[in-house]
């Protein structure tokens, strides 16, 4: 890894701006954040020299990239508030480096991303529950689509209630099974450990849909059961439809003032031992901070937060039939093997590396990148996949969902969610020949 993303990397966890920019987004206590004005601009560097000019220019103005990259030649998108807009294309034209702005204002592409419903249109729909794959829905919304799968399909469909959220939001996880043995091999997927991500519930929420509701799909049922969590980060997730749509992290308090340092990163708050690497790296070390007020904020401890505690001691309940892990994320259409704490490989890299290129080659409509998180994305410690892969989950990748950013258009939820799905009859393949001691 070049020095340069090195020093790249940590700079965007203590530089980077956070999800309400100070002085720039004016809400009260009782109102939504505005990003009115703010503009997304996608960079790209073509040297390493503009890449340190770029570099600095976003530690200097303090700026929130959006997609970063180790590479020359590829894009990073960054946002970019209204203050700083002018000084900043001087910048980059001094420095001869392109640009484009990928959303001219975010809060209108806010506002444009989620389309009213409309109630007369829905009338004909199942009375029963409120959920489609045309726009993003609301917690409870959610939550009642889960209730009614398992009031509607009780031989097929268990929904468990794991733990509760810091603001005492329940946790659900989905088991779906029609095996009645113990010891049926079984698939981890779950979403939203980050709140502004909303494909990832979405699409969570469609393979639920496929695998209970859609007669075709009973063949992934065979010899596999599923276990789906669809909302990790429900606090989180609730506070970005209500008051801050770019909020990440949970909502835990931290002792600090500023709205904008409440909370920990879920995916940073896991302390794992890797079994197979004589370098024991666990929770708080590359790629995550010790400030509160950062994007990647650690936690004041490993499993500080109520959500990863209940997460992580459920999974360790049914790890010995667990055999295969997703974590779906956005953006940025990769598929990432562990580690992702350092540049290590897992004993059975090349084997989870084939299974993925396998699944990759099933989508249609979007390309995805296969590879380990720190050579294609960054170090990250602390994140839920390492911690999956070292209690001993055999084939564990977490996801980067399309399209480039979090602000993504409803209309494409169903393109990238039946794309995905596609995959899915890989794993369970795989899955489904594997034995439970």
């Amino acid at each position: 890894m070049s020095l340069f993303f090195v020093l790249f990397t940590m700079n965007w966890i203590f530089y980077a701006c956070h999800a309400a920019p100070t002085g720039q987004c004016k809400a009260t206590r009782n109102t939504a954040i505005s990003y009115s004005g703010f503009q997304i601009w996608t960079i790209t560097p073509h040297s390493k020299s503009e890449q340190m000019t770029l570099f600095e220019i976003i530690k200097n103005y303090k700026l929130e990239i959006w997609k970063k990259s180790k590479d020359i030649d590829e894009p990073v998108d960054i946002m970019v508030p209204p203050r700083h807009q002018k000084e900043i294309k001087q910048k980059l034209k001094e420095a001869k480096i392109p640009y484009e702005i990928e959303i001219l204002d975010l809060q209108k592409a806010i506002n444009n991303e989620n389309p009213i419903v409309n109630v007369s249109s829905a009338s004909n729909r199942n009375a029963a529950y409120d959920l489609s794959w045309t726009h993003y829905h609301r917690l409870n919304e959610i939550y009642d689509y889960l209730s009614y799968l398992a009031d509607t399909y009780p031989c097929l469909v268990q929904l468990i209630n794991i733990g509760t959220s810091y603001e005492g939001r329940p946790l659900y996880v989905v088991h779906i099974s029609n095996s009645t043995s113990a010891h049926t091999p079984a698939i981890w997927i779950d979403g939203t450990f980050h709140a502004r991500e909303w494909i990832s519930p979405a699409v969570v929420t469609y393979i639920i849909h496929q695998l209970v509701e859609e007669p075709a799909n009973l063949k992934l049922l065979q010899n596999v059961d599923w276990y789906i969590m669809p909302v990790v980060n429900p606090d989180g997730y609730e506070y970005s439809h209500v008051r801050n749509r770019l909020w990440r992290k949970t909502r835990s308090p931290t002792g600090l003032d500023s709205p904008k340092c409440q909370g920990v990163d879920a995916n940073r708050n896991f302390e794992f031992k890797i079994i197979d690497c004589v370098n024991v790296l666990k929770w708080g070390a590359s790629g995550s901070s010790s400030n509160p007020c950062s994007q990647v904020y650690k936690g004041p401890k490993a499993f500080s937060e109520p959500e990863t505690l209940a997460y992580a001691n459920f999974i360790s309940s049914i790890s010995y039939k667990l055999k295969l892990y997703l974590t779906l994320h956005s953006s940025g259409q990769k598929i990432l093997l562990p580690w992702g704490y350092d540049r290590v490989l897992p004993h059975n890299f090349d084997d989870m590396l084939d299974l993925a290129q396998k699944a990759a080659c099933k989508f249609k409509t979007f390309n995805y990148k296969v590879g380990n998180k720190v050579d294609i994305l960054y170090r990250a410690s602390g994140n839920s996949a390492d911690w999956a892969k070292s209690i001993g989950i055999e084939y564990v990748y977490s996801v980067e969902l399309p399209i480039r950013g979090f602000v993504l258009p409803a209309s494409n939820i169903l393109p990238v969610s039946q794309d995905f799905f596609r995959a899915i009859d890989v794993f369970a393949a795989k899955v489904s020949n594997l034995t439970v001691l």
